[in-house]
């Protein structure tokens, strides 16, 4: 929870230090529109970087492969997406990050590092035994009829 109140308390501080820096240096009027180009340029890079994920990860699905990387590039491209519309600067670079293939993709790695990733069934999903409220066992599972005649 600290973390989320330094967040919405923090970089809305930053962003309004760094506008007001570069307003200073090159005017109210540029900075406002290197604001709205930053926001047109990663719009365009957004849609290009997922649409060629989303090819990639179809590519995967085709070859019976689970697009794993491909769903969090998707992620790592809706966050960059959601941090280039809001206005400023640190989060434009944070945005332009998550949407350059090469950073993304550094980014995904680190990510996964911190991740404890398994395997298996889950509980309650198929394959799984459970008991309800009347004491009675039940085996979830999936099943094919072969008709050998």
């Amino acid at each position: 929870m600290p973390v989320f109140i330094l967040l919405f308390i923090g970089v809305p501080l930053i962003e309004i230090y760094l506008l007001i820096q570069v307003g200073q240096v090159i005017g109210a009027l540029p900075t406002i529109g290197l604001c709205v180009l930053t926001a047109i340029i990663g719009g365009a890079l957004l849609r290009q970087q997922g649409f060629q994920t989303m090819r990639r990860a179809q590519e995967n699905l085709n070859r019976g492969q689970l697009p794993a990387i491909e769903m969090f590039e998707g992620i790592a491209l809706a966050i960059g997406g959601a941090l280039l519309l809001t206005p400023g600067f640190a989060t434009d670079v944070i945005g332009f990050l998550c949407l350059v293939p090469w950073s993304r993709r550094a980014l995904i790695r680190a990510a996964l590092r911190r991740m404890q990733v398994t395997y298996g069934p889950v509980p309650g999903g198929p394959g799984s035994t459970y008991r309800d409220a009347s004491g009675h066992y039940t085996i979830d599972g999936d099943y094919r009829r072969h008709d050998w005649d």
